[in-house]
């Protein structure tokens, strides 16, 4: 039976609000700690198994568009959990439901691994896979606040970032070799295995926390408290700049294997390094306020670098460039900050998951559109293309972002 919330007199498990701001002091907590560990495995799995599915289609239908949504697809049905249940994020007991979503995003992975499936059920499973992996991250997201202080909370989203970063270095490389001597299926139950792994670890270092809201979870209360999200002018241009740029991007990433399939795992290798070293630089070593300020500048170099693309650069070019272009991911750490100053504290589990399921359905749209793009031209076009519309809209909100920033706009409408 799992240990129930305190009672009020009884002091809080997170770390303490006072001593040094350091990675380490944020792993002593046990509960942060498994929280880490779980989104890690689930991380691995996840690039492990998109790698592998991308590479089956890829070699089945040769088409851009097919490989790009085999990859990034499952992000597209984040939206609907955003949309219908992500009220269970602060309406629900946080670890139940926690472990029931890691449960059946364990069973739709290992359902990928069964021999000659369809492409349209794989497609389905990764739509379904989606739906869980958003209410996941809601229910995840939404202990994260409870267990870390607000001061250290950008560097604990530092910290997973710069894991998800160094994770999919060695996920893609992993997976690269792995699948030069394994079937598909074997790499798909390797991905299990690791979903497993996230589980066990949730399920032995969580706590449960009480319930944000009282209310029942459902349609309605999703719609409710996302209305109310979207009516706010400064939660709205935050949401863009994280949401549209980003997946923009992960479009251009999501052509590699179409445009060189030989260098594609070095390719989105560099890029995952690239994003790690922005995380690690800008939440570990500086200020909110310097990230403020390099907010804007990050967003455009996670763009600018793939302009090169179209002149089909040599491969230690492209390389360098991904690397470069990918610090820019660190963007979103200034971003999540400033989001969650401005989010009341009983619905910031369904807000962040909402903020995240965003994200990732807009990767999955970027990947949609850079692959439309790569059909009707090339992948080297569509990259450039995408890359171009990156910085449309990341200059085109830059004033809405500085006034933001200054204080000068917190009204709805």
């Amino acid at each position: 039976m799992p240990p129930t919330s305190p009672r009020p007199d009884q002091p809080s498990t997170a770390v303490a609000d006072s001593g040094p701001v350091t990675y380490r002091a944020l792993l002593a907590n046990h509960e942060f700690a498994g929280l880490y560990v779980s989104f890690t495995a689930t991380t691995a799995a996840s690039t492990l198994s998109g790698y592998t599915l991308g590479t089956l289609v890829h070699a089945q239908t040769s088409s851009p568009l097919l490989t790009a949504l085999s990859m990034y697809a499952g992000t597209l049905a984040t939206v609907l959990g955003a949309l219908t249940l992500m009220s269970i994020a602060d309406t629900a007991r946080p670890r139940r439901v926690l472990l029931a979503l890691q449960a059946l995003s364990l069973a739709s992975v290992a359902a990928q691994a069964v021999p000659s499936l369809p492409l349209p059920a794989r497609f389905g499973l990764l739509l379904i896979t989606g739906f869980f992996a958003s209410l996941g991250t809601g229910a995840r997201l939404g202990l994260l606040s409870e267990v870390v202080p607000a001061r250290r909370y950008a560097l604990a989203r530092s910290l997973m970032n710069i894991t998800s970063g160094g994770t999919a270095v060695i996920g893609f490389t992993a997976a690269a070799f792995l699948l030069r001597f394994l079937d598909p299926g074997r790499g798909f139950l390797i991905s299990a295995a690791l979903v497993g792994a996230g589980l066990l670890a949730t399920a032995v270092s969580v706590r449960e926390h009480s319930v944000r809201l009282t209310r029942r979870p459902g349609l309605a209360r999703t719609w409710a408290t996302n209305v109310a999200l979207m009516r706010r002018a400064d939660q709205r241009v935050l949401l863009v700049n994280l949401w549209v740029p980003n997946g923009l991007i992960v479009g251009c990433e999501a052509l590699f294997v179409s445009y060189d399939s030989t260098h594609a795992g070095l390719l989105l290798a560099a890029g995952a390094g690239g994003m790690l070293a922005g995380d690690l630089t800008v939440g570990r070593f500086l200020t909110a306020p310097q990230r403020a300020r390099w907010a804007l500048g990050l967003r455009v170099l996670l763009a600018a670098p793939f302009l090169a693309f179209a002149l089909h650069p040599p491969l230690v070019v492209g390389v360098v460039a991904v690397f470069f272009a990918s610090v820019g991911y660190a963007a979103t750490l200034p971003l999540q900050e400033k989001l969650l100053a401005v989010t009341e504290q009983e619905v910031r589990g369904q807000v962040q998951g909402v903020e995240s399921a965003g994200r990732m359905t807009w990767q999955g749209l970027g990947a949609g559109i850079a692959g439309v793009l790569a059909q009707g031209f090339s992948p080297a076009i569509a990259i450039a293309v995408a890359a171009g519309l990156s910085l449309l809209i990341t200059f085109g909100t830059a004033g809405r972002v500085r006034w933001l920033r200054n204080g000068k706009s917190q009204v709805t409408g």
